[in-house]
């Protein structure tokens, strides 16, 4: 599955890049400029120009300072065409093709590499274990992040073989809670650019700037616009997918020499709406009806209003907010399931407790329309304690991305009506956890039931070792993802997310239970998404929004099909 974070170049033997006007107009401009620098004597399977025969070069005696690069001191004005043939040195440096060191003899002798590498040929599987070692001898998390994303520059594939093959160990480094911290830093560890970038600037260009992306079949865009990226606010232009930089609010940011956003006040009203309009249009319009949106950390005030906006016209989903307000709508769903009360009734199974206290009826003239199905009757309570010893409830989940805010009271509150209190501290990063593991069994003496949106360690109480389980989108969203792309779903069904839930919870076994765990492990993270995957889209040809046709017998096997593999492939 391709990502506008991952584009796949196909490079021809002869010449691929170039820049300027002749990149704007496409392929029939690379076809004129390969003829025409074939004219100048490129030879075929060479990994550059015959100098000896260039154009003015005063009869082969030397090469002539085309460019004036030997005058560095004066300015120059120069088009920025480039020449790339795939093969020798700019294959070392093309991450979609290299393998490094794995390039066996055959293909060094086939793609001038001879000289280029040192003589060793290795497996992808050594190169694994050394950089595993390396990444191992950082002590600082950021370090790691840094070194896999120069990595991910470099050289792909090996880059998602160690995140698929140590995917427990890695994943708090490019994902919670170390992504997090990178963010944040991110105008300072900026080395080039991985995703796009559609500002302010580019208003009524926004097709043209979906255009300059180099792949083409794109299926799945994340897009941002920073406002809340994790649970840490604001960061601008500092987060890592598409970001829709329409300015910020962060005054830190603003004042920060180093900050690669627009530097003013975030765009509301009309202008932000005009400009999203624009930017869905034109995701529509370059990459087709069935191009997969995820609005990413969006904050609440427009995450709502784009999800209803464009879920009738385009395929978007929010992990957000149909995690947060949506977590509490897909528990009502199955409770209406599996009960056979009506949804009206399984709401009220559900309680919600917000920054002013408890959500009741008494409150419902002055509440946002997405709390409102969730205003029940009750006297109002202002904290979440009172709200805990009123309702005693026996799950606790926290999606507020406000850290701390399940203290020791409301854990004993929870165990003293509970023989298993289960308790969620699902917010992102650590630093926002409603409470660690540590202080979830420690007030609770060892009987919670506990997980977490980030990871924490295993925890030692009363001589007995707790393993936390892990509950964060990366269990669902891929999985979600892929089902919707290889069933052709042309729109988000609330079915599908409660069929991906739960697909998930088939995948705990007994002893996962038994241990405490009400997740299955990260490391059968794939076989995980492709059940997944082949319940959404199950859910999809159920209700007649699948368009690739016949079903497959087989989804589960399909949809191991369809995944990414990043073992080498053999180049001619």
């Amino acid at each position: 599955m391709n990502s506008l974070c991952r584009g796949h170049h196909h490079f021809p033997r002869r010449l691929v890049a170039f820049g300027g006007e002749a990149r704007r107009r496409g392929l029939r401009s690379g076809v004129m400029m390969e003829s025409a620098l074939r004219e100048m004597s490129i030879s075929d399977g060479e990994s550059g120009f015959d100098a000896s025969r260039r154009p003015n070069d005063g009869g082969g005696v030397g090469v002539e300072d085309a460019y004036g690069e030997d005058r560095a001191t004066e300015d120059q004005i120069v088009t920025p065409w480039t020449v790339t043939v795939a093969s020798g040195y700019s294959l070392l440096r093309d991450p979609h093709h290299n393998k490094g060191l794995a390039f066996s003899e055959e293909e060094r002798d086939a793609h001038y590499l001879r000289g280029l590498l040192p003589p060793v040929c290795i497996s992808q599987e050594l190169q694994e274990k050394k950089l595993m070692q390396n990444l191992r001898q950082y002590q600082v998390p950021l370090q790691r992040y840094m070194a896999m994303m120069d990595l991910q520059e470099r050289n792909e594939r090996l880059f998602y073989k160690l995140l698929v093959d140590n995917v427990e160990e890695l994943l708090p480094i490019v994902y919670t809670p170390t992504v997090g911290e990178a963010c944040q830093k991110y105008g300072g560890i900026f080395r080039r650019p991985q995703g796009l970038y559609i500002s302010l600037k580019e208003k009524g260009k926004i097709l043209e700037v979906l255009k300059n992306w180099p792949e083409k079949s794109i299926q799945v865009i994340v897009v941002t616009d920073g406002e809340r990226i994790l649970g840490l606010g604001d960061l601008g232009c500092q987060g890592l997918p598409i970001t829709i930089d329409v300015g910020t609010n962060n005054e830190q940011l603003l004042k920060d020499e180093f900050y690669i956003g627009l530097k003013q006040k975030r765009a509301t009203g009309k202008e932000y709406n005009d400009f999203m309009d624009e930017f869905m249009c034109a995701v529509k319009q370059n990459y087709g009806e069935k191009v997969l949106v995820q609005f990413e950390d969006f904050a609440n005030h427009n995450a709502f209003e784009l999800l209803t906006r464009y879920n009738t016209t385009h395929l978007v989903f929010n992990d957000d907010i149909q995690a947060g307000t949506g977590i509490a709508e897909l528990i009502a769903m199955e409770v209406s399931k599996q009960t056979k009360l009506p949804i009206k009734e399984a709401r009220k199974k559900v309680w919600l407790v917000d920054s002013k206290g408890l959500v009741v009826s008494s409150r419902l003239q002055t509440l946002q329309s997405f709390k409102k199905p969730w205003a029940h009757d009750h006297e109002p309570l202002t904290t979440l304690l009172d709200a805990v010893q009123a309702i005693k409830p026996t799950v606790l989940i926290g999606t507020s991305g406000v850290g701390k805010t399940f203290t020791k009271e409301v854990i004993e509150a929870m165990s003293s009506f509970n023989e298993k209190p289960f308790i969620l501290a699902l917010s992102n990063p650590t630093t926002q956890s409603e409470c660690t593991a540590e202080e979830a069994y420690k007030w609770s003496n060892g009987r919670a039931i506990f997980a977490s949106g980030s990871p924490f360690d295993p925890v030692e109480h009363n001589g007995k070792t707790f393993t936390p389980g892990q509950a964060n989108n990366a269990y669902i969203f891929p999985g979600l993802g892929l089902g919707l792309v290889i069933s052709g779903t042309i729109r988000v069904h609330d079915d599908m997310l409660l069929a991906a839930s739960e697909a998930l919870a088939q995948q705990v076994t007994e002893e996962n239970l038994e241990n405490g765990l009400i997740y299955p492990p990260f490391k059968i993270i794939r076989k995980i998404s492709a059940h997944i995957a082949a319940s959404v889209a199950a859910k999809a040809y159920d209700l007649g929004l699948a368009t690739l046709l016949p079903r497959p017998v087989d989804l589960v096997k399909y949809a191991e099909s369809c995944m990414y593999t990043p073992n080498y492939r053999s180049y001619r």
